[in-house]
């Protein structure tokens, strides 16, 4: 708004004075029409009551200076009346904004809500919680170490020293440009979650009991049941007079829990480089009941897993650090299986790559 020329009284009597205020609350009244934003309302306030060029004030100055005595008190009581009608104006025009933007954010609550469909456990993850929590019930606790290890804990301190011929069937995903390290320190995929034993061993002295739940990776071929990237769970138990009986003792009861009650397990010879002995462990068939179908390929046993009593020569890597790990006192035994295989034996799925599409008509038969 801009500043407008001060108008002159025509004298100081009542009626007057009367006439003067009155002109002036129709142009409060005029310019107050205008208020329909934030922006008009400041620049409405500041015309009128800004302390330094506000309109009120320098009326107010120039009516004030050159009244007598006698007629400052009712020149007074009418500018009180104007400010207040001022205020009332912006106090009406400021509520109304408000009232405006509270109705611009407010929502329709008769209107149908916006529906967010309900997420679920993807079969994998919900396959490694239930596995894992059947360990969790058997006092294991639950241990976690990186994706990218090195060779050392990888393969040397397990037993896979270089050149080791057991190296060959873990197609290994190794990092680039490590060539100039030494070979213990170059640094690859994990290819299995065997390091976190390890890890675990050199800085917890026995007894543990651990399960280690993980994506690994090996440079497999992609097709229906292999991929670069699966899932396992391995299990660690140490203590003292740890033995085979125990081993078979615990996966057995595993498998029960897991699979149901009426599961038989039966292990046979096998060789891992960590473990000595080593047992390959199947389960009777939990969809035939061990009559033998499609699933078991009508053998009525299913391969499932591996393990073994840890080879003293582990604990002799551990010792390095860990002296604890004393192979004359302390025994243990270790077991791994593929996550993948089992969830797609569960569900039914045929397809590996199925787990890995992200394909939402796929994962909702399992929400």
């Amino acid at each position: 708004m801009s500043q407008e020329a001060i108008p002159s009284l025509g004298g100081y009597s009542e009626a007057a004075l009367d006439q003067a205020f009155a002109a002036l609350a129709h142009e409060v009244e005029a310019s107050a029409q205008s208020l329909t934003s934030a922006e008009a309302v400041e620049a409405f306030r500041l015309h009128w009551l800004g302390r330094k060029q506000g309109r009120l004030k320098s009326i107010s100055d120039a009516w004030l200076k050159s009244a007598p005595v006698e007629a400052k008190k009712l020149i007074g009581q009418r500018f009180n009346q104007l400010k207040a009608q001022i205020e009332s104006r912006l106090e009406s025009a400021t509520g109304a904004s408000s009232q405006n933007a509270l109705d611009a954010e407010a929502i329709d609550i008769t209107l149908p809500g916006t529906h967010r469909a309900l997420g679920a456990e993807h079969p994998l993850i919900k396959t490694m919680h239930e596995m894992v929590a059947v360990f969790q019930r058997m006092g294991y606790s639950v241990g976690v170490g990186p994706e990218v290890e090195t060779d050392f804990y990888n393969f040397e301190s397990l037993n896979f020293p270089p050149g080791h011929p057991a190296r060959d069937t873990q197609d290994t995903l190794v990092v680039a440009n490590q060539e100039r390290k030494p070979l213990r320190d170059r640094l690859l995929m994990r290819t299995h979650t065997s390091p976190v034993q390890i890890r675990t061993m050199e800085q917890q002295p026995p007894p543990v009991r651990i399960v280690i739940p993980g994506k690994v990776h090996r440079n497999d071929a992609a097709d229906a049941t292999h991929s670069p990237i699966f899932h396992q769970i391995e299990g660690l138990c140490v203590d003292i007079d740890v033995t085979f009986s125990d081993l078979k003792g615990t996966l057995d009861h595993a498998m029960k829990e897991f699979f149901g009650s009426s599961v038989k397990t039966r292990f046979f010879p096998s060789f891992f480089p960590f473990t000595e002995p080593s047992a390959d462990v199947q389960i009777s068939c939990p969809f035939c009941g061990g009559k033998g179908c499609r699933k078991c390929k009508h053998s009525g046993w299913i391969e499932l897993l591996g393990c073994g009593m840890v080879d003293p020569a582990v604990f002799g890597f551990v010792q390095q650090k860990q002296p604890a790990y004393d192979p004359k006192k302390i025994s243990g035994f270790a077991f791994g299986m593929g996550v993948d295989r089992i969830a797609m034996m569960k569900y039914g799925i045929s397809d590996i790559s199925l787990l890995y599409s992200g394909d939402a008509r796929f994962l909702e038969q399992f929400a």
